[in-house]
């Protein structure tokens, strides 16, 4: 169990870094890109930290391609809550239809056939 949840975990923790990295900079426009991509890369160093370790623990509980897509879920679960509540942007029902999809694309990876 505890192999099983720990790259879970810190998946978790490595794309809420990922996120701020990547998007956490809309919110500062006026400041100049290349300082932003430096800051950027700050905080991507720690996403990495936290995604290596993941993706090494995880293999072999889970296969690679389940990796990516517990990454993936996580990843969407993450940027909505970042994006209305940091970005404050609207979340609307087309996105819930479309992570909806992706729900169903992650029974299709984890079933066994």
């Amino acid at each position: 169990m505890i192999r099983a949840i720990t790259p879970i975990i810190l998946l978790l923790i490595s794309n809420i870094f990922m996120t701020f990295a990547w998007y956490g900079h809309l919110k500062f426009r006026s400041s100049a890109l290349w300082a932003v991509i430096l800051v950027s890369w700050g905080i991507a160093f720690f996403e990495y930290c936290f995604q290596v370790p993941a993706n090494r623990i995880g293999y072999g509980t889970y296969n690679a391609a389940q990796l990516k897509t517990i990454q993936e879920v996580i990843t969407l679960v993450v940027f909505s809550g970042f994006s209305v509540l940091y970005l404050k942007e609207q979340f609307k029902w087309n996105y819930l239809v479309g992570f909806a999809l992706i729900v169903l694309a992650v029974f299709f990876i984890f079933k066994k056939w």
